[in-house]
């Protein structure tokens, strides 16, 4: 919520500045970009936990419900694995950057310091998709999962 805010806020501040002055102020553009990063990728570990993404279940509502939840808990579970292998891959180019630090133009920070969001969203998106199967395991609710999404579908 706090990323949002700055980077409304940044985006104010720059359109004020053009609007009364004639010309922008560079660092609320580079800020307004960074806190955009960090609200898209701190928000989307929050997505997976509440199952809110997008996702093409279409193909699966002819299925008894425990077939839909074999190919739903695959697809999960791809999707995790592919968020640790870009979490490791960006985590690679980061560590780059932190051995030739690149200063951002106008704040002069090292940007790799604010693109570690990258790959520490990716892993905490995996987690908290496992986590999600673990809690709905030991509640016994797993089922719940695929029917709730298809009873939302007949709406």
């Amino acid at each position: 919520m706090t990323c949002v805010g700055v980077m409304v806020a940044c985006l104010m501040l720059q359109v004020g500045a053009r609007w009364i002055g004639g010309h922008g102020l560079p660092w609320t553009e580079e800020l307004s970009r960074y806190a955009f990063l960090w609200t898209v990728f701190a928000a989307a570990p929050l997505v997976a936990k509440h199952c809110a993404h997008v996702r093409i279940t279409a193909q699966y509502l002819l299925m008894p419900p425990k077939y839909r939840l074999v190919f739903r808990f695959i697809t999960d579970m791809l999707w995790a694995a592919l968020n640790i292998y870009i979490a490791w891959e960006s985590w690679v180019v980061i560590s780059g950057g932190l051995d030739f630090p690149e200063l951002s133009p106008t704040l002069k920070i090292v940007r790799a310091y604010v693109e570690m969001i990258i790959p520490f969203g990716f892993v905490l998106m995996s987690l908290r998709i496992v986590e999600g199967y673990i809690v709905r395991y030991k509640k016994g609710t797993l089922l719940e999962l695929v029917q709730e999404e298809f009873e939302m579908v007949g709406k």
